[in-house]
């Protein structure tokens, strides 16, 4: 009775409602700009996608208009198509590369830091700067890869291995915007999977090698259960982010070219916003894609239940 006078007491003192008075003065700029800055924008979006507004005049109310546009519209479906494969692609293709590079770099070999700083430097490189550059790189005239690809097939004498018109060519342009975007997300996941790998216990594996199993078997029935719920969370993360995917389409593939081979949702849903200024069925695409995220997340939390250890 005396512990509970105590705390009644304390949470009455002056000091307590200064603390109080304090906790939500350094709070509230967060709280404001979550308000303003998230849930007031979505809050808006839901709202507007029944409405038509040309950005300019005032909305007119449209009801389900948008909607019946959306579910005919042949773009958006090539759009969601698009995006679909960018996230097939780009999702398993990131975590297993980035596993494996966070198994390497997990080994204590020399100069490791080193590789470490190397791998991690694209994620902190603007999305821009590096798309930039990829362009560059998959360049059909004068870009590096393709010149290794002539000079390889000269020194092989290999006729087909020709220079490729990679972001010019429907079959090749989402390919290499996957393969770009790969390489820059490699370095953040890689030190999520090293930090999981290093917690989980040795003695886990002293078991395992003394009941008579290898490497393999190792990483099959001791890490990967053991970082699993880590790897949970990059899965979602990275197929949230995948289905965001904007800044390397619009810099490496303007327009969704070629043939709207490169158009995603996001991408299609900026053209309408504040190119076409139809901000009324932006705010329908991105509904559409906010349903579609959260209905994969869901799956996934639902699904985690067989996989993911605890």
């Amino acid at each position: 009775m005396a512990r509970v006078s105590f705390s009644r007491n304390h949470a009455s003192s002056p000091l307590a409602r200064i603390e109080r008075i304090w906790g939500w003065l350094l709070t509230l700029p967060f709280v404001l700009g979550l308000l303003f800055f998230s849930l007031g924008p979505i809050s808006a979006a839901i709202g507007l996608a029944f409405f038509h507004w040309d950005n300019l005049t005032p909305p007119r109310f449209a009801g389900l208009a948008n909607w019946q546009r959306l579910w005919g519209d042949e773009l958006f479906w090539k759009a969601l198509r698009n995006t679909l494969y960018y996230v097939a692609g780009s999702v398993p293709t990131g975590i297993v590369l980035s596993l494996a590079l966070a198994l390497l770099i997990n080994l204590r070999l020399p100069a490791i830091q080193i590789f470490r700083t190397l791998y991690f430097t694209p994620v902190v490189t603007s999305t821009v700067a590096v798309a930039l550059v990829w362009t560059w790189f998959y360049d059909s005239n004068y870009g590096i890869l393709n010149y290794v690809i002539e000079r390889l097939g000269r020194l092989l004498g290999i006729a087909w291995l020709r220079p490729i018109a990679w972001l010019n060519d429907p079959r090749t342009a989402m390919p290499a915007i996957i393969a770009m975007s790969v390489w820059k997300g490699l370095g953040y996941n890689m030190v999520i999977f090293l930090a999981a790998l290093q917690n989980v216990p040795r003695e886990l594996y002293e078991a395992a090698a003394i009941d008579g199993a290898n490497r393999f078997r190792q990483f099959i029935h001791v890490t990967l259960p053991g970082i699993s719920p880590v790897m949970f969370f990059v899965l979602v993360t990275s197929m949230i982010g995948a289905f965001q995917v904007f800044d390397q389409v619009y810099i490496m593939a303007r327009d969704g070219r070629p043939a709207n081979s490169t158009l995603t949702l996001v991408y299609y849903l900026y053209n309408h916003a504040f190119r076409y200024l139809d901000m009324g069925y932006a705010c329908t695409i991105g509904m559409a894609l906010f349903i579609l995220i959260g209905a994969v997340t869901g799956i996934q939390i639902v699904l985690q239940r067989k996989w993911v250890h605890s």
